[in-house]
C-alpha cells in the first residue's frame, strides 16, 4: 500500500470538519492535490495543509492507500467518514464520528475516540485502542437504524447508547458498558467483557447482546429462559456459563431479542 503520513501543524481551537481525510479522497492525488482538499471550520472552507503537513501520494485506489495520521486529532471530526477501502490509523485520539457511515476498510485508532464513532457504519473494521464515549455505533438523532453491517473493537470502556438501533455487525467492547447498550437493538451482536450499568437491551426486538461481567439494574422486560455455556458467534467467543433471556416485552408479545448475563457475576437474576 501507498502511505500518506499526516501530522498536524497547529493547534486547533475551533473544531474541524475533516471527512476529505480517507482513502477514497486521498487515492490517484499528488501531495500537492491532497495539500489542498476542503475541511470545514465553522463557515469557513479551509486548505487541508493549514492543519497538517503532508508527506506522501496517494495510491492507485483506495484499496492501495494507508493513510497514518502522526497526533493526537481530538479537534478533528469525521476522519474516515463514508470509506469504503484503505487504511488509515490514528496515532492518539479521535473527535467525534470517526468512522461514520463506513463501508469498507480499516481505521485503528491507538488513543481515545470521541462519541458517535462508527454511526450506522455498513461495513469494514473499526478498532479503538483506548476509550470512547456515547452512542458507539449508534443511529443518528431521529433515525431507528444504526449499524448495520462491519465490526467495532474498543479495547477499553464505552459509555451509553452503544449500538442504539442497531441492525447488523458486531460490537465488541473488552471493558465497561454504562447505560442503555442496545436500545432498540433488531439485530447484530454486542459484547461486553466488563460490566454494565443499566436498560440493557431495552426496547430491543431482536439480535444479540452479551455481558460477560456485573449488571447493575436489570431491565425489567426480560425474561429468563435458561443456561448456556460457552457461546461461540463464528470467530467470536464468550467462555463460561451464562443465564439466557428473551425480551424486550415491554413493548412487544413475541421479541426475538436475546441477552446472555455471566452466571457468576450476576447470581441474583
Amino acid at each position: 500500500m501507498t502511505e500518506v503520513v499526516l501530522t498536524p501543524n497547529t493547534e486547533i481551537d475551533i473544531k474541524i470538519e475533516a471527512d476529505v481525510i480517507k482513502p477514497d479522497e486521498f487515492a490517484g492525488k499528488s501531495k500537492e492535490e491532497i495539500e489542498q482538499l476542503i475541511v470545514w471550520q465553522g463557515p469557513d472552507k479551509l486548505p487541508l495543509k493549514n492543519f497538517f503537513d503532508v508527506k506522501g501520494q496517494g495510491g492507485s485506489s483506495a484499496e492501495e492507500t494507508s493513510i497514518v495520521i502522526k497526533g493526537d486529532v481530538a479537534r478533528v471530526k469525521m476522519i474516515g467518514a463514508e470509506m469504503t477501502a484503505g487504511k488509515i490509523t490514528i496515532q492518539g485520539s479521535i473527535g467525534l464520528k470517526v468512522g461514520a457511515e463506513m463501508k469498507g476498510g480499516e481505521i485503528v485508532v491507538e488513543g481515545d475516540a470521541d462519541s458517535w464513532a462508527g454511526t450506522e457504519m455498513k461495513g469494514g473494521l473499526l478498532h479503538v485502542k483506548g476509550n470512547t464515549v456515547d452512542h458507539l455505533g449508534c443511529a443518528y438523532r431521529g433515525s431507528w437504524k444504526g449499524m448495520t453491517g462491519g465490526r467495532i473493537v474498543v479495547d477499553g470502556n464505552a459509555q451509553s447508547q452503544i449500538g442504539g438501533g442497531l441492525t447488523g455487525g458486531e460490537i465488541i467492547v473488552n471493558g465497561n458498558a454504562e447505560n442503555f447498550c442496545g436500545i432498540r437493538q433488531s439485530g447484530g451482536l454486542i459484547v461486553i467483557r466488563g460490566n454494565a450499568i443499566r436498560a440493557i437491551g431495552a426496547e430491543m426486538s431482536g439480535g444479540t447482546i452479551v455481558v460477560e461481567g456485573h449488571i447493575t439494574n436489570f431491565t425489567p422486560g426480560m425474561q429468563y429462559e435458561d443456561e448456556q455455556y460457552d457461546l461461540c458467534f463464528e470467530d467470536i467467543e464468550c467462555g463460561g456459563v451464562f443465564k439466557r433471556f428473551t425480551g424486550d416485552f415491554a413493548i412487544s408479545k413475541k421479541p426475538k431479542g436475546i441477552l446472555y448475563a455471566g452466571k457468576e457475576a450476576n447470581l441474583e437474576l
